[in-house]
């Protein structure tokens, strides 16, 4: 989604706005000391995002990271985290909704519906509209331009839009892949019952269950709900980067506790972590191999070097991220 506002960047095609995306920063409160047991991962932070903003006008989304309490290190490979949680928007008799055409290079987006739909299309000739439960994975890598919108149905009769989008980076040997698209429909993905919940394998596996979606790296992405008193055992390897995002309800991990709207940090000190449920609640996980590249953000890029940026950026201009559609 967006960056920066720009308006040199394109000479090739109509002017794109883009937001900041260090803008929002996280707040950070302090934790009691936990007595976890051996190789169960404690928490090593409990972050939330201090306010909402609009990406276009169509997604009103807080960002979690990147911040200044979660640097690119303690996410990794994660680059990017948007939430939008449920919003109500009201019938629009003309127009769209979202964002316009813009560019990416050398990463990929993932966006999540969990109400409303999304309409993506990208200049290397993908389309697809994501509902409930679905998502869609683009791979910008060499370098693409792309439009997301809420779909017209939607805009027209108006009704919740309830979304995520995470921005996951791509190690060096792969920043130049071609473009490319998964559209995942809520059908494709996998479901692991628990005694107090379900769990939604996005990415990754889970038990025995394994997602359909193609990465790059080794990544996980759960979307689990907890009934109250329920719990979420996941096993992962000590040096993958580890989050979970309350979507709705409370949760705790050994002695922290998180609510709605907050995002746990664990630590990197097990090869397992345990959330439970204090109430009925919805969380969002994520992990994954940290990729132990130098990383430079600029807008819609994510590169290893600024001379990368720069090179991204006169490519653009230049026309070679290929032509704008109609």
């Amino acid at each position: 989604m967006g960056a920066i506002v720009w308006p040199a960047l394109l000479k090739h095609a109509a002017e794109v706005t883009f937001r900041d995306m260090t803008s929002t920063t996280s707040a950070e409160r302090s934790l009691p000391s936990s007595d976890a047991a051996p190789r169960l991962r404690s928490v090593e932070g409990i972050h939330r995002s201090t306010g909402f903003h609009w990406v276009g006008n169509g997604f009103h989304v807080s960002t979690y990271f990147p911040s200044a309490k979660l640097p690119s290190e303690r996410v990794s490979p994660f680059v990017l985290m948007d939430y939008g949680p449920p919003k109500e928007f009201s019938p629009l008799a003309r127009g769209k909704r979202g964002v316009g055409w813009h560019p990416h290079r050398g990463f990929e987006t993932v966006t999540l519906a969990w109400e409303g739909s999304v309409a993506h299309r990208d200049n290397a000739g993908h389309s697809g509209v994501i509902g409930p439960g679905d998502a869609q994975w683009m791979t910008a890598g060499a370098g693409i331009f792309h439009e997301e919108y809420h779909e017209e149905g939607l805009t027209r009769r108006g009704g919740r839009m309830h979304m995520m989008q995470l921005w996951v980076n791509l190690p060096r040997k792969h920043k130049a892949a071609p473009p490319a698209y998964q559209g995942l429909e809520a059908r494709h993905f996998p479901g692991v019952d628990l005694p107090g919940g379900t769990v939604r394998v996005i990415a990754g596996e889970y038990g025995a269950a394994r997602s359909p979606a193609r990465t790059f790296t080794p990544i996980t992405m759960l979307d689990v709900r907890l009934r109250a008193g329920g719990e979420l055992p996941v096993t992962l390897p000590a040096s993958y980067n580890a989050l979970a995002v309350v979507a709705k309800g409370r949760v705790s991990a050994g002695d922290a506790e998180a609510t709605t709207g907050e995002l746990v940090l664990f630590a990197n000190d097990g090869d397992r972590l345990s959330l439970t449920a204090r109430e009925d609640s919805h969380v969002i996980v994520l992990s994954g191999e940290p990729i132990r590249e130098p990383i430079v953000q600029y807008g819609p890029f994510v590169m290893n070097t600024v001379q990368e940026i720069e090179q991204a950026i006169e490519d653009v201009n230049r026309g070679k991220f290929g032509p704008v559609p109609e």
